[in-house]
């Protein structure tokens, strides 16, 4: 190790944390030791962003076939996270071959097709897709090697004066870092950095312009030290100018933040989704991080967020640029709304406008014109993807840009450089724009990144989506029984779901199970009481909050009354009445404002009953109820056309996993007709001997599971049935005694 690493390596941390656990890293072995460095560095957004950067090391291995001891390449792969990879996540190639590639390189016009070499360089028998940025790493003369994004290198590559200011820190800190002007990764770039090093043998990093950072050591902890020392330095350096400013950047404030900000958020998401998500649907997230508001607020956020991105990693989720809607936070929600639609005008038209004037026949079709970040002043930012971690992970993108264009503004000099240091060419000197010291992303070569082959590949290699992906469902009564089914279900074939209930723990029990199926923030819980307008209010603001909007909606909450002589009082009447017609009513009225606020079409199915046509002594109250419900359903369906779809289903008797048939209720049927049971027997062989005895009055022997019930439910509630409404199935296994007659 040099003096001068050996020296940085000593430095005091003073934003950063040293995470090394020596004791941890006992036994690993050279791959094992990357995997662990990359998860440090991954664990920490200040290091780098989620899917973003890339770690490589070069380790002597025996080859398969000869057993000679070979050099092999171990770099992340294609469309993996630093953060959580595991060790059969990295590429393996044989460095010899890969070098080796440099003679068939026929220049950058034709640098695409090197990609298609990697393959034949793999060790092994790995089927992990080696990276655009393969190249970056294996052209470098280290052994272990870092490429990373963080904020405060991202922020000296994007400004106009960064060359210079690159020399400065380095005078500062005693580093020998190298400038390269920007270069689209991938084999170009990767001969850009072998002759960058082989011009200065002594670098110790380099700066690539408008993109990132590479850094390096002799051994796995010397990188990872270099890395994370020469990272903080810079956030001092950058922190540094912005004290100088009084932190004051942006232009000053133009807008004070929102007193009730959050609650105008979750006013206006569902309206913003449904007219960002008009093409496909899309998962939402609401942010008002300090940062976050500060620019939003500002007097240059509208030209700054106009300019777009600069670090392709921030750009391929963010696309071109944001949505910045011009509205003063004194005006009304409904001026608000006028100005979104206004704004998504313009921006569809403009981003039509950029893939005519870049796309050539090559190129793939358009894709989705909608942005996926909006800023409105005095409320914050919405971001959008196809799945709630893509929707935050694209919010948390675009706080990085902020971040971005802070620092960039934050060394802002007297003067603009004659030609920023970002271009290598003449054609990119003409093409590269700036404002307050920050410099964006040329349009051309955001095209060249955002429809690049290779980018279209990787997103053909995604696996196909289940049949509810990027719906939101809301289930009430999801905490037992049919609701219960019907959320682990929806997971299942992709949405994301909300457990209601009045059961609070019930419904977070069920939510555990769904974000084991789906993921962690793929599931929420809220509790309800459908006979109250403010509780479904705060379940759908509970929704909102969590994904943005509501697709579905499903209610199995239902009450059966009972009493120990079988007659039941007027009170219990009155709230049979009230829980399974009234608060179904009240549900759909409330939640089908916000549906046709969002303006996508919905589906909503309520569970009545066979009861509903088969007349039974002592359950007066409840099979009246759910007739009236079966009714209902069909009232609703004509009062919420055409956008929202209203259905329900018929069950005969469902006895498993139902809150309707506790112990004293199941014995008492039992005794009722006859059954034989034993009284140590549990609830749920009770419940099979009863459910067993109604399956047998029906044609096809089969009781009524609540899977079953489920499964008609999101048929209805799903794509397969788009012209079913006012309908409603019987799920009772040929009951004829409730045959319509």
């Amino acid at each position: 190790m040099s003096a001068s690493i050996a020296q940085h390596t000593r430095a005091k941390l003073n934003y950063l944390e040293d995470r090394w656990d020596s004791n941890a890293i006992s036994g690993m072995d050279e791959p094992e030791l990357l995997r662990y460095r990359s998860n440090l560095l991954g664990s920490d957004l200040r290091i780098t962003n989620f899917g973003g950067g890339n770690t490589s090391s070069k380790i002597t291995m025996p080859d398969p076939l000869t057993r000679k001891d070979t050099t092999v390449l171990w770099v992340k792969g294609s469309g993996g996270d630093l953060g959580s990879i595991k060790r059969s996540g990295f590429a393996t190639l044989y460095l010899d071959k890969l070098r080796a590639l440099e003679q068939l390189y026929a220049g950058v016009e034709r640098e695409d097709e090197m990609v298609e070499y990697y393959p034949l360089c793999t060790y092994g028998l790995n089927p992990v897709a080696a990276s655009i940025d393969t190249p970056l790493h294996g052209f470098l003369p280290f052994p272990h090697v870092d490429h990373l994004h963080p904020d405060c290198a991202i922020a000296l590559a994007a400004a106009a004066n960064g060359h210079e200011k690159m020399e400065e820190f380095n005078r500062l800190y005693g580093h020998k870092l190298v400038w390269l002007p920007w270069q689209r990764p991938g084999f170009e770039l990767g001969m850009m950095l072998k002759r960058a090093v082989e011009r200065q043998p002594d670098t110790d990093g380099v700066i690539l312009g408008g993109h990132g950072l590479f850094t390096w050591g002799e051994t796995q902890r010397d990188c990872y030290l270099n890395t994370i020392t020469l990272i903080d330095q810079l956030t001092g350096f950058i922190e540094d100018h912005l004290a100088k400013r009084d932190g004051k950047v942006f232009g000053g404030s133009q807008f004070e933040a929102l007193s009730n900000r959050e609650a105008t958020a979750f006013e206006i998401m569902p309206f913003l989704r449904g007219r960002v998500a008009d093409q496909k649907r899309l998962i939402g997230s609401y942010s008002d991080l300090p940062e976050v508001l500060e620019f939003a607020n500002s007097v240059d956020a509208e030209k700054l967020a106009y300019l777009g991105t600069s670090c392709p990693d921030h750009f391929i989720r963010t696309k071109i640029r944001p949505m910045y809607v011009p509205w003063n936070p004194a005006s009304d929600i409904a001026e608000l709304k006028k100005q979104i639609e206004t704004r998504l005008a313009t921006y569809r038209q403009e981003y039509g406008d950029y893939y005519q004037k870049h796309a050539d026949p090559a190129s793939p079709a358009m894709r989705d014109p909608n942005p996926t970040v909006v800023l409105i002043p005095g409320v914050g930012m919405f971001s959008f993807g196809k799945n709630k971690p893509e929707s935050r992970i694209t919010g948390e993108f675009y706080v990085n840009a902020i971040h971005v264009m802070k620092g960039a503004a934050a060394l802002e000099g007297e003067s603009i450089p004659s030609r920023l240091p970002q271009c290598g060419s003449e054609e990119l000197a003409k093409a590269f724009q700036t404002y307050s010291n920050y410099v964006a992303l040329p349009s051309a070569e955001a095209f060249r990144i955002e429809y690049w082959a290779l980018e279209e590949a990787k997103i053909r290699r995604q696996p196909v989506e289940k049949e509810l992906s990027r719906q939101i469902a809301i289930v009430v009564g999801g905490g037992s029984g049919i609701g219960r089914e019907v959320a682990l279900l929806a997971a299942e074939h992709g949405a994301h779901v909300v457990v209601a209930d009045r059961d609070y723990e019930g419904a977070k029990s069920v939510t555990e199970e769904l974000k084991k199926i789906g993921g962690k923030e793929s599931a929420a819980t809220s509790s309800v009481d459908i006979r109250s307008r403010d509780s479904i209010r705060e379940a759908m603001r509970e929704t909102v909050k969590q994904f943005g909007g509501v697709d579905i909606v499903v209610n199995t909450a239902a009450l059966f009354p009972s009493s120990a002589t079988g007659v039941i009082s007027e009170a219990q009447w009155a709230l049979t009445l009230e829980v399974n017609v009234t608060a179904n009513f009240l549900l759909v009225e409330e939640i089908g404002a916000l549906l046709r606020d969002q303006g996508l079409s919905a589906s909503i199915v309520l569970t009545s009953s066979a009861n509903a046509v088969v007349p039974k002594r002592g359950s007066e109250a409840y099979d009246v109820s759910k007739a009236a419900l079966s009714h209902l359903v069909r009232e609703l369906a004509v009062s919420q056309a055409p956008l929202i779809r209203v259905n329900g289903i018929n069950p005969a008797t469902v006895v498993k996993g139902s809150t309707m048939f506790p112990r004293d209720r199941v014995i008492a049927s039992l005794k009722k007709y006859n059954i034989s049971f034993q009284e140590e027997s549990s609830d749920d062989e009770l419940r099979g001997l009863l459910a067993k005895f109604y399956a047998e009055r029906t044609l096809t022997h089969v009781p009524i599971d609540p899977r079953t019930c489920a499964q008609a439910i999101l048929f209805l509630a799903g794509p397969k049935a788009p012209c079913t409404t006012g309908h409603l199935i019987p799920v009772d296994g040929g009951l004829t005694d409730a045959f319509l007659r």
